[in-house]
């Protein structure tokens, strides 16, 4: 017995060092490839092991509820500092030792809830409750285990029962009988998630690879081949899908909302709208949905290498049933240019552009640059006199894509500055002569728009070409490449940020994101995550530059446009409503939190705030006329010929009616040739 034993325990140290040796050969090889070729390559040194040890515990126990203290201390002290020593060394064991502690505490917490979930909690018990916005300290306690886990639960019950009625005085009168179905639901989706960490193979890796590659900027990023087709995929108009999308209802659960009649969720005849998912397998693992994250539920979903899934549904509380759906290739319609003309007098065009994707493979015309130039020429067909490109909410994308567009609507000259790794300036020029449209230009812009938006922005915006009008832009000024770690193998690759931008003027938008002409707010601008946020973001600079270039018009008009558009809203109800909506949501996210009482009454007084707050959002809306707002003669004909479009074609042209910032961009666009 001794024998065998000891056999085992050699086994289990081989496979131990042999996964360790594969985590420190990939790590190695990562920092090889960013030395050579990132743009601000930076040391191995102390700081990158702090930056990926406190993301790391960060990332495994947000809620500081895993670990003990004397185990997060334990740790620090070993691996805190050192990590950066361990992996030059090849040392990369310590993720073992990480990875088996969080599964002990995993373990032992599940234990923890099992045993509370048998015995009646005291909701008499006086407590209070307070929350953080940031990481607080490991504080847990092996003898505090028990009383931590009971005030998560016990809050967590009395939030699910404020859930269920805008009626206290019902709530309290019933409170027995839904305390004891949230209690049973809370307790089981914890143990059910926990479960699902256990089951779930556990890789650490990837997570240790993207923290020690964030730590050079937040842009360079690890990926296994799947994720790699996965990031490539979403940079096109077509791939796998299974053509419906989800949403989460106000019971947090995951129901159909939309189902493509082209696609094969569709086509299988048994799914319907409104059918709540309650599992989802890919035939190696299967996600119950009630306790899997969002994160791992949306993989499951949209990973190109599950090219066929099973959903377990249910409707209308009725049985479970299984459905097995192969996904095709299919247009993606939220990821599609798309056009249509504001007014029938003074028509003017909007394009759409959610995002900057391209052919990858070079065979077809699917890019954006040519998208958005067929819809142009349809709107010219119909006379537009003027034109609104909006960018809002656009995260980027082919800079390739970028550069043609830019070149679409500037006549001739340099689009911008690239700068390498060895500080070597190379101008981006414009690659075609000649404009495809002439007419006065607004863009749309919010603090989702990003990178390649961002760079195409700016463009326009320095040659006078457009006005921008809007809110501040996210602030990357980067751009990356995908390399293989090993040319033999072509399995791990590295998104790698090789080259920054400047505009032509030498100035840069990193970090600090694009002004646009005309500020104007936007719902949670407060909220949203900006480049500046990112602690290992690359600094705005300004590079010398000697660069000639026509601008469109005099600076002076543009200037005169913009000053007139924001006397025009000074006083509108919806920009000003917003800044007020806005305090409350920075009340509510970024401001530290007072303790509250662990009482119904409390907890129900805090969540009718909420509640209220996110109704007053909801239901807020702009008080100008709605917008006339239509499809032009070419799209109106390819409407009749694919019916199936006007579904979502109506959906566009709804939302867009009652748009206070394509309002505006119309106004701006009316001026300017009321002026000529």
């Amino acid at each position: 017995m001794k024998k065998l034993y000891l056999a085992f325990l050699l086994t289990s140290t081989m496979l131990f060092s042999q996964n360790s040796n594969n985590t420190c050969e990939i790590l190695n090889k990562i920092n090889a490839l960013i030395q050579a070729e990132h743009i601000r390559p930076k040391s191995v040194d102390d700081s990158l092991s702090v930056f990926v040890f406190d993301n790391l515990m960060n990332e495994l126990d947000p809620s500081r509820n895993i670990f003990f203290k004397s185990e997060y201390t334990e740790m620090s002290d070993k691996y805190r500092t050192n990590l950066d020593d361990l992996i030059l060394s090849d040392h990369c064991d310590f993720l073992d030792d990480i990875t088996q502690k969080y599964k002990n505490g995993l373990l032992r917490t599940k234990a923890v809830l099992e045993k509370i979930q048998k015995e009646p909690i005291d909701y008499t018990k006086k407590d209070t409750i307070r929350f953080y916005k940031k990481s607080f300290p490991f504080y847990l306690k092996k003898e505090d285990l028990e009383k931590v886990w009971s005030k998560k639960i016990r809050y967590q019950i009395l939030d699910e029962i404020a859930e269920t009625s805008d009626n206290l005085d019902s709530l309290k009168t019933n409170f027995k009988s839904i305390e004891l179905k949230a209690k049973n639901l809370i307790i089981s989706n914890e143990i059910c998630r926990i479960n699902t960490l256990l089951e779930t193979n556990i890789k650490q890796e990837e997570k240790l690879y993207n923290y020690f590659c964030t730590y050079f900027d937040p842009h360079t990023a690890y990926f296994s081949d799947d994720s790699k087709t996965s990031f490539v995929a979403s940079l096109s108009k077509e791939h796998l899908s299974l053509g419906m999308t989800v949403n989460l209802n106000e019971k947090n659960e995951i129901i159909i909302a939309e189902l493509d009649p082209n696609g094969p969720a569709y086509q299988t005849g048994q799914i319907k709208k409104g059918d709540q998912i309650v599992s989802i397998s890919n035939q190696k693992e299967t996600l119950q949905v009630s306790c899997a994250s969002l994160e791992s539920i949306s993989t499951m979903i949209l990973s190109e290498s599950n090219k066929s899934i099973t959903l377990t549904l249910k409707r209308n509380s009725g049985k479970n049933f299984d459905v097995y759906i192969e996904k095709q290739v299919m247009k993606d319609e939220d990821n599609s240019v798309f056009s249509f003309i504001i007014g029938k007098d003074s028509k003017i065009g909007y394009i759409k552009i959610p995002s900057f994707y391209a052919d990858l493979d070079g065979n077809s015309r699917k890019g954006c640059a040519d998208d958005v130039a067929r819809e142009v020429i349809k709107l010219q067909r119909d006379n537009i006199k003027g034109l609104v490109i909006d960018l809002t909410d656009n995260g980027g994308g082919s800079m390739e894509e970028a550069i043609k567009l830019a070149g679409m609507f500037i006549d001739y000259g340099p689009l911008s500055i690239v700068v390498d790794n060895n500080q070597v300036k190379s101008v981006i020029n414009d690659p075609y002569k000649g404009l495809i449209y002439k007419g006065p230009i607004v863009i749309l812009v919010n603090s989702n728009t990003a990178s390649a938006s961002e760079f195409f922005a700016s463009i326009l915006q320095d040659y006078n070409r457009a006005l921008l009008l809007g809110s501040n832009t996210l602030g990357k000024a980067t751009m990356q490449t995908i390399l293989s770690l090993d040319e033999n193998k072509n399995t791990d690759f590295l998104k790698i940020t090789i080259n920054k931008f400047y505009r032509v003027t030498g100035k840069s938008h990193q970090y600090i994101g694009v002004k646009p002409d005309v500020v104007l707010p936007e719902f949670y601008e407060g909220v949203y995550q900006k480049e500046s946020d990112f602690p290992t973001a690359i600094k705005n600079d300004s590079i010398q530059t000697s660069l000639k270039f026509r601008p469109y018009v005099k600076r002076a008009l543009i200037d005169k446009l913009a000053k007139n558009s924001t006397t025009r809203l000074a006083d509108n109800y919806f920009f000003n409503n917003i800044n007020t909506i806005n305090k409350k949501i920075d009340e509510l996210v970024n401001k530290p939190k007072a303790e509250i009482p662990m009482t119904l009454d409390a907890i129900f007084k805090q969540k009718k705030t909420v509640n209220s707050l996110w109704t007053e959002i909801n239901t807020f809306n702009d008080e100008n006329n709605p917008l006339d707002v239509y499809n032009s003669t070419v799209n109106q004909y390819l409407l009749s010929v694919y019916p199936n479009d006007k579904t979502i074609n109506q959906y566009q042209i709804d939302h867009l009616k009652t748009n206070p910032y394509l309002n505006e961009a119309v106004n701006v666009i009316n001026e300017f040739n009321a002026a000529k």
